[in-house]
């Protein structure tokens, strides 16, 4: 049997991971890190407009501006600006998006999860995070 944790245990681990990206079109090299399950929690709000409905526009740009940090590990982006980074290379944005994505367990089926338009009276009881 596995080792049962303690609350001041998972507290105290260090489990948001870091990776440098290299993005030519931007002339460098970003730091992208894991999400943490609010900002994951922020994202798929965000999607969810009203019951039955999902709007993905700029949803790389959106996990992009939740995923860039600087050296200190503080975010580059406010949510509010994916808007801005919409506008950036979609390029670019991929090479971002692919490690954050992979970093922060946000796998393809997830996307296809929250792309599904839900039927009316349909309740979504997803717990993934």
């Amino acid at each position: 049997m596995s080792k049962i944790l303690t609350k001041d245990e998972i507290l105290k681990i260090e489990d948001i991971k870091t990776e440098e990206v290299e993005v030519p079109e931007w002339g460098g090299v970003v730091l992208v890190k894991t999400m943490s399950g609010r900002e994951r929690d922020q994202l798929e709000s965000s999607v969810i407009t009203k019951p039955g409905e999902r709007n993905l526009t700029n949803l790389r740009a959106k996990i992009v501006s939740l995923s860039i940090i600087d050296v200190d590990g503080n975010r580059q982006f406010s949510f509010d600006d994916a808007i801005l980074l919409g506008d950036k290379s979609a390029r670019a944005l991929d090479r971002v998006f692919t490690v954050a994505q992979r970093l922060s367990g946000f796998t393809p089926e997830d996307v296809k999860e929250l792309s599904k338009k839900s039927e009316p009276n349909q309740v979504d009881d997803s717990t993934s995070g």
